[in-house]
């Protein structure tokens, strides 16, 4: 999660819009009632509904960004808010998640695949059959086996950063290094042009789930450019790319070939997108704010600054033009557990009782728009609130963090440097002072958002801490707590999740004993119970739960949060009030 902040303007000003929010309910779950919402939080007025009507057709929608995209090829897209715009417009994949907002988003709906797979053989064989008439954007036909393709070359070493579940499901998968020099994978099997199996190593009832993600989408292998295919993914979508200038500009116009009628997801409203990137943060939002010319049929990538917040919600125009949808996301400062000195436990539960999760949170944007962080997993893996684990005081406890170094061997504290995204760097200073207080002495390595997951994916020369989030590809357990902590499937480089690097026996045999329970309800309660037996060996200090502040141009319609995507804005229905006002 990339946000930009400046710690002290954004301490007084979360602080300002505090006053007037005394009592504001901060449930993580995203369905707390309509009246609860528009009472006490308004900055939640807008959650779980669509704004500015049902868009009309044509015009050209803005996208303001601060950032590059990390990657947009669908074998290395895992992160939220590039799956999103890569799933929504460019590529289709097996299945897709409803574009509606709030928990009808987290509903499965067939895309390329007539339904959501037929499985067989105890949940070990799953079927995809391919709908008809589906077609690249040089109006050649989508097959099966462009589908295998992309799946093995998830796994090539030099496309590293995207989902590993095809790693850690397929059967016959371990060892295997893509599709360069003619290797394929035995467990994906296209008996013809229209359909795909699927062999796993172990029963996965939950498999449609992960065909959401962009490893399931086409990739045909005449097209494929190898690390130069994250410039010009080829078009299955709605929309293609005319243009693509690294950290400036990237331009989308109509896919011809795209069939609407083998769509049920994707609007297509605008006749093109335009995403503008490099700019500053404090910018977008003056020009949101203001929304004049074609800013008024534009939206913002990233989050709203917290010092912009009470701009905003002081406003109540600007104010309805909000959304700010939870991100079902946990923001936490990763460790090294490899290296000294966080190798030891104790220096480990040292950073998490000298946390002030309380200061993370002011510098987020303040409880209008973020809660402390109780545990690892979101309170909707919870069934709808976190439960407080460790009962650390949400300030810390420095007394208790002082101790703990002594115990370790380091009364007099010691040094390390943690790595956050640039616009993180109020977060950072948030860090810093609040381990500062126990004497960990904490240095900040701000690095640019586009190249963030890449520097902290190369575990060979990353810093000590990373401050990051995960958030659940879907709801379930199987989605969180294995990615962030089976040291099993981490790699060298393009490591995801797990940057704490760690390697536990005994938790990793605990994911192995609960992957393999069939009954569901069993396993929700035991992925809840290994939350807390993790959090208790420190690997993470889980900081903050965070909303995805969005404000919306005057001209902007069909646009709401999406639930599963971290509450970024669903790219599938999104258009113009007014495609005459649009600009470009």
């Amino acid at each position: 999660m990339n946000k930009r902040t400046h710690y002290a303007v954004a301490a007084a000003l979360a602080a300002t819009v505090t006053l007037g929010m005394a009592g504001c309910s901060h449930s993580s779950h995203p369905n707390s009632s309509r009246q609860d919402k528009d009472s006490k939080n308004p900055a939640l007025a807008n959650e779980g509904v669509t704004v500015g009507g049902t868009p009309q057709k044509g015009g050209t929608l803005t996208v303001l960004s601060h950032q590059d995209f990390t990657h947009l090829d669908p074998a290395r897209n895992w992160v939220i808010g590039d799956m999103d715009f890569g799933t929504r417009l460019l590529y289709r994949t097996l299945v897709t998640y409803k574009a509606e907002p709030g928990a009808k988003g987290g509903e499965l709906v067939p895309d390329l695949a007539e339904d959501l797979g037929v499985s067989s053989n105890g949940a070990r064989t799953w079927t995809f059959k391919l709908k008809k008439g589906l077609m690249y954007e040089d109006g050649t036909p989508i097959t099966a086996q462009d589908v295998k393709y992309n799946v093995e070359r998830s796994f090539s070493p030099d496309l590293p950063g995207g989902p590993d579940y095809a790693a850690r499901y397929l059967a016959g998968a371990e060892g295997y290094r893509g599709p360069a020099q003619g290797q394929h994978l035995d467990s994906v099997k296209t008996p013809d042009d229209h359909t795909i199996v699927f062999e796993l190593r172990k029963p996965f009832a939950e498999f449609p789930n992960a065909t959401v993600l962009p490893t399931f989408a086409p990739v045909p292998r005449a097209q494929d450019k190898g690390p130069q295919y994250d410039n010009r993914p080829f078009s299955s979508g709605p929309y293609k790319i005319e243009s693509y200038d690294r950290d400036k500009r990237l331009v989308l116009v109509r896919n011809p070939h795209w069939d609407p009628a083998t769509d049920a997801v994707r609007k297509a409203y605008p006749d093109k997108l335009v995403v503008v990137m490099g700019l500053r943060a404090n910018q977008i939002d003056d020009r949101l704010i203001a929304a004049e010319g074609v800013d008024a049929s534009a939206v913002p990538w990233g989050k709203l600054r917290p010092e912009s917040t009470p701009k905003v919600l002081t406003k109540p125009d600007v104010r309805a033009r909000l959304l700010a949808e939870s991100t079902n996301c946990t923001e936490m400062v990763q460790m090294h557990t490899g290296r000294a000195p966080f190798d030891d436990v104790k220096v480990r539960q040292a950073v998490q009782y000298a946390l002030d999760r309380e200061a993370v949170l002011t510098a987020s944007g303040g409880p209008a728009l973020n809660e402390p962080a109780t545990a690892l997993m979101p309170g909707s893996l919870f069934g709808g609130k976190q439960p407080d684990t460790l009962g650390i005081p949400a300030t810390g406890d420095v007394e208790k963090a002082k101790q703990l170094l002594e115990e370790a061997g380091k009364p007099d504290g010691f040094t390390t440097t943690i790595t956050v995204s640039n616009g993180d760097k109020g977060v950072a200073e948030a860090i810093q002072q609040s381990l500062g207080r126990a004497g960990i002495k904490v240095t900040i390595d701000a690095v640019d958002p586009s190249a963030f997951y890449d520097t902290i994916g190369d575990t060979k020369n990353r810093t000590d801490l990373v401050y990051t989030g995960w958030c659940p590809d879907y709801p379930s357990g199987s989605t969180f707590l294995p990615f962030l902590f089976d040291g099993r499937y981490i790699k060298e480089k393009g490591n995801s999740g797990n940057h704490s690097l760690f390697r536990d026996e005994a938790t990793m045999k605990r994911m192995d004993e609960i992957a393999d329970l069939t009954d569901a309800a069993q396993a929700n309660a035991a992925w809840r119970q290994l939350d807390g037996e993790i959090l208790a060996k420190a690997p993470t200090a889980p900081a903050v739960i965070e909303r995805m502040p969005l404000l919306l141009g005057t001209n902007i319609a069909g646009a709401f949060g999406h639930t599963s995507f971290g509450g970024q804005l669903d790219y599938a229905t999104i258009g113009l009030k007014d495609p005459g006002g649009s600009g470009h």
